[in-house]
């Protein structure tokens, strides 16, 4: 599995908890106010925001909806109020869809809600999110009380032992190979989660906002079209070559962006760069990131110093940029869902643009 900025690994158990619980040393994001745009699809007052997941009307119309995953099939009898969610990733599904979850595991920690998911959950007028500590894995205990209609699975990464475990509960809407825990983009997560909430017309038009967003992005920035990129981490036991082939490239390639041809030697259980091949980092614009700084396997000062990693185009001609850590920026990046997108293109665009500009 690939690694997290905020929890490094190279075994598939340990990722599993940092897809669940993304960035805890990364501070609140930077306000965006075309955050707000993708949530123009989401509910308010007036269409059932007493309910937890903001729905209303009719429960019975376009159900029952039927799903097949890796581990069997999900029935759906009437529309869902009632929402868990299992990852930071499945609550941004919620969010952007309108809905407030029943219960979310804690993945902030006592640290501040990012930006973006901040004005998600004051614009539900959802105060603040129940939680569940998720430091030992999902508490299912914690989910049952809650008495979910459903349970949303398309980012967990530890979903093989969870499954069984969670269908007693209720139905659980996750993906349908399990390969795909790392391979769907956020718009296919969000697609598949829409249709088990009853709630496709508005996933589109959460889609439909973000591509706008990218798109005037991309059109004030020609320079970045047909550009490669690698996007690496330095964690403490490896450097992580996170722009691997099979993994959602975000905002990226909507701003015109494309993977290099050595992102077909990485993959979800093979991302670790070692330090003789560094020129597998090499392209038009390189951007790596520090989240644990001088705890690293290489401190930035140790690896920018390093002769290999100087004598890269990208180094050499200044197409090399550090994406701050301080903030959600590098995990977002990494780990792209419906929440995000908009603040990524804001926060991204000008750091690209100065790599892409170089020396």
């Amino acid at each position: 599995m690939p690694t997290t900025p905020a929890r490094p690994t190279t075994t598939r158990t340990t990722t599993a908890a940092a897809r669940r619980r993304p960035a805890r040393a990364l501070a609140a994001a930077a306000a965006l106010s075309t955050c707000l745009g993708l949530l123009t699809a989401c509910g308010t007052a007036d269409d059932g925001a007493k309910s937890p997941a903001g729905a209303v009307g009719d429960r019975t119309a376009g159900f029952p909806v039927s799903l097949t995953n890796a581990w069997g099939k999900t029935e759906i009898p009437t529309r869902p109020l009632r929402v868990a969610t299992t990852s930071d990733g499945d609550t941004a599904i919620a969010l952007a869809l309108g809905i407030v979850p029943v219960i979310t595991p804690d993945i902030e920690d006592g640290d501040p809600v990012a930006e973006f998911k901040q004005r998600a959950i004051d614009k539900l007028g959802a105060g603040k999110l129940k939680t569940y500590d998720d430091t030992d894995g999902t508490a299912y205990e914690e989910i049952a009380a809650e008495d979910p209609d459903v349970i949303l699975g398309m980012n967990s990464w530890s979903m093989q032992a969870d499954y069984t475990k969670l269908t007693p509960i209720a139905p659980v809407v996750t993906f349908t190979d399990k390969k795909h825990a790392d391979t769907l983009t956020w718009q296919e997560r969000l697609r598949t989660a829409a249709k088990a909430l009853g709630r496709t017309a508005e996933a589109e038009k959460v889609i439909a906002a973000n591509a706008r967003t990218t798109a005037r992005a991309a059109a004030a920035h020609p320079e970045f079209k047909g550009k490669k990129y690698t996007y690496a981490v330095v964690h403490p036991e490896q450097i992580s070559f996170m722009s691997y082939a099979a993994q959602d490239p975000g905002v990226f390639e909507s701003l015109g962006l494309a993977k290099t041809d050595k992102a077909r030697d990485y993959g979800p259980d093979k991302n670790a760069v070692s330090l003789e091949n560094l020129d597998q980092l090499d392209a038009d614009v390189l951007l790596l990131t520090y989240p644990f700084g001088d705890k690293g396997v290489l401190s930035p000062a140790e690896l920018e110093g390093n002769k290999l990693f100087k004598s890269l185009n990208a180094v050499k001609n200044k197409h090399f940029a550090v994406v701050p850590s301080e903030n959600s920026l590098a995990t977002a990046m990494a780990y792209p869902d419906a929440l995000s997108a908009p603040w990524v293109t804001e926060e991204l665009t000008p750091i690209l643009a100065k790599a892409v500009a170089g020396g």
